[in-house]
């Protein structure tokens, strides 16, 4: 037995071809509870949202602040998470799993140090990052960001541990245990929230405490069943013993750069835009928060298949099955297009009802809802392709034109485009919207005009 396990490990293709492991019941396995993970992660920020509106347009704007830069760390975390499920990944389809478990150790270490950077910006550099950003705001707004900016940076540390455990669970196709420490994150979030507002009464600060409260819980649970796994292809031991293997990092970093410059560069560029709102008052800062609100809800299923093409095709690559990344991959861009279609029509029919939720001025109200009809029409078009089919493309290696297309039509089309719409064609803060859609046409042209050309499969990450 012990001569077999060797030769299996060793063994660089898996005893039976990935179409045949990804069969619709494994597929439909692991997408469920990403599926609704990435609803229950979206569930948190709405939760801050409603519950703070309570209190105020200005409490709402002043998270919607920190919310859009505290995205920044985000971006930059799970970009990195993507790099480390990439190469762990493809160990796993090569086999591999004392690689994989080396590499995952080595993903966990990486954003813990970027984490404690970050928080060392935010912590000490909050006020002026925020009107470096936002420019002059009213004082209420600016006070409620930067409380909730200080309480929520604590947390960055455990949400990128977090995040990070779950991107290895995911690689190795767990993806339900991640999805239930979502459902503890949001039971203790949605808790803390309610005695934080409404029963203590201390409002943005509350949220805050919850959001971080709730995070720390989500990290340290996730990390015990991480280490305590003993079967599967990903076994992690000796976390504790810190050493750093720069190959696996390399691997993890050809990945994880390129896709945290591209996503980087979004954020920056999508606050630049967000700028815009700050000029036209509370009342467009609160229409645009609410609207963001539910679109990121909208997003919850296109970005669970993304994440479920990094497993995919990083194990069919790692096993160099080419023909099964892109009959997988053709397969999940279907289901993501029809899951798309549905949801919009679905937003566009009831949108009156759900921006109703919120304590919304009539004024705030109305500019809500033709923010979100025209994200409902550019969503249905192009979401899939600009953002679910590039993690095909990153699972394969081919991170740096990912980080190309996306950048360039960042600044070119989304960000300039914004400009001119709002300021030179006179359009207001709908012209940010509009110049959003444009954008995600055309990365999705490009993308889908790279996946068929091939050239992505050329690519190589893991050292031979």
């Amino acid at each position: 037995m012990p001569q077999r396990d060797q030769a299996e490990v060793s063994c660089p293709r898996p005893a039976r071809p990935m179409t045949e492991k990804w069969d619709g019941r494994a597929l439909f396995r692991l997408l469920w509870p990403i599926i609704i993970e990435q609803i229950l992660a979206v569930t948190m920020g709405a939760a801050d949202t409603m519950m703070v509106s309570s209190v105020g347009e200005f409490a709402v704007s002043g998270v919607n602040i920190i919310d859009n830069i505290n995205n920044l760390f985000i971006i930059a975390s799970t970009a990195l998470c993507t790099g480390g499920a990439v190469v762990v990944s493809q160990y796993i389809g090569r086999r591999d799993s004392k690689s994989a478990g080396t590499a995952s150790k080595q993903l966990i270490y990486i954003v813990t140090l970027v984490s404690l950077f970050f928080l060392f910006i935010a912590v000490f550099l909050r006020h002026g990052i925020i009107r470096m950003i936002y420019g002059q705001i009213e004082t209420r707004v600016m006070n409620a960001a930067a409380v909730y900016f200080f309480i929520t940076a604590l947390s960055y540390p455990f949400l990128a541990i977090y995040n990070a455990d779950a991107a290895l669970f995911r690689a190795a196709g767990n993806s339900r245990l991640p999805m239930l420490i979502a459902l503890l994150v949001n039971v203790v979030n949605i808790g803390g929230n309610a005695f934080f507002i409404f029963v203590l009464r201390i409002g943005v600060a509350g949220a805050a405490l919850s959001t971080l409260l709730s995070r720390v819980a989500a990290s340290f649970i996730l990390t015990f069943f991480l280490v305590a796994n003993k079967r599967g292809p990903l076994i992690v031991s000796g976390l504790h013993r810190i050493r750093f293997n720069r190959p696996m990092i390399r691997s993890i970093l050809n990945v994880g750069i390129p896709s945290g410059l591209e996503s980087s560069m979004f954020q920056i560029g999508r606050l630049l835009t967000q700028r815009i709102f700050s000029v036209f008052g509370t009342t467009a800062i609160a229409a645009n928060a609410i609207a963001s609100v539910v679109n990121s809800f909208s997003f919850m299923p296109g970005m669970a298949y993304g994440m479920a093409l990094i497993t995919i095709v990083g194990q069919c690559v790692g096993a160099g099955d080419y023909a099964a990344a892109k009959k997988q991959t053709a397969r999940i861009m279907k289901i993501s297009y029809l899951t798309l279609v549905i949801i919009s029509v679905l937003i566009y029919v009831f949108m009156e009802s759900l921006i109703s939720l919120f304590n919304l001025s009539p004024e705030a109200h109305g500019m809500a809802v033709s923010f979100l009809r025209i994200h409902c029409i550019s969503m249905a078009i192009a979401w899939p392709l600009s953002f679910a089919l590039p993690n095909a493309l990153r699972a394969a290696g081919d991170a740096r034109y990912v980080m190309i297309v996306a950048t360039a039509s960042m600044w070119i089309v989304r960000v300039s485009a914004a400009y001119l719409l709002t300021f030179f064609f006179n359009i207001g803060p709908l012209g940010v919207w509009l110049a959003m859609g444009g954008d995600f046409i055309c990365r999705g042209t490009f993308y889908t005009l790279r996946w068929i050309g091939g050239k992505w499969q050329e690519k190589r990450i893991l050292e031979n």
